[in-house]
């Protein structure tokens, strides 16, 4: 069932508000941006989206073929949602991150099921293979004591 959900950049210059329904699916991306920001996203229609202040804080990136926007508070760094047009996806949307949903209850979240996407080689409607999902810290310190016993 669709909520509404208050959220935030981590200084507060950017609020919005958005209807989603976190039992409906979230979903990660392994592209190389969303690796590194760890970006754990909830899509949303643009009807289901407004924000409430700090448009003038919102700096842009984007790469890549340039379909979404990479908004992130030019103060604080934070990226509380990005947003897009892809008519696969029902046309204009935002993808908000959830870790930035203020309101959001952490059992919420926990339940929140995750799907992830193979957005490192732009098929987001599939899975990522095992062995091309980045490394935890351990996986990597574990493989590398491997490679060491093995050489």
């Amino acid at each position: 069932m669709k909520k509404t959900y208050h959220g935030s950049c981590y200084c507060g210059a950017v609020r919005f508000k958005c209807e989603l329904d976190l039992a409906g699916g979230t979903s990660k991306c392994h592209c190389s941006i969303c690796t590194k920001t760890r970006f754990w996203k909830a899509i949303v229609k643009a009807d289901g989206f407004q924000l409430l202040q700090g448009e003038d804080a919102l700096s842009i990136y984007r790469f890549g073929g340039g379909t979404i926007h990479h908004l992130f508070c030019s103060r604080c760094g934070v990226k509380a949602f990005g947003s897009g047009d892809i008519e696969a996806l029902g046309g204009k949307f935002y993808a908000i991150n959830v870790a930035c949903l203020d309101d959001a209850m952490d059992e919420e979240l926990a339940q929140a099921p995750v799907t992830y996407e193979d957005g490192r080689n732009d098929r987001w409607d599939q899975a990522p293979r095992r062995n091309s999902l980045p490394l935890t810290r351990r996986e990597a310190t574990e493989n590398t004591k491997t490679a060491v016993k093995a050489g």
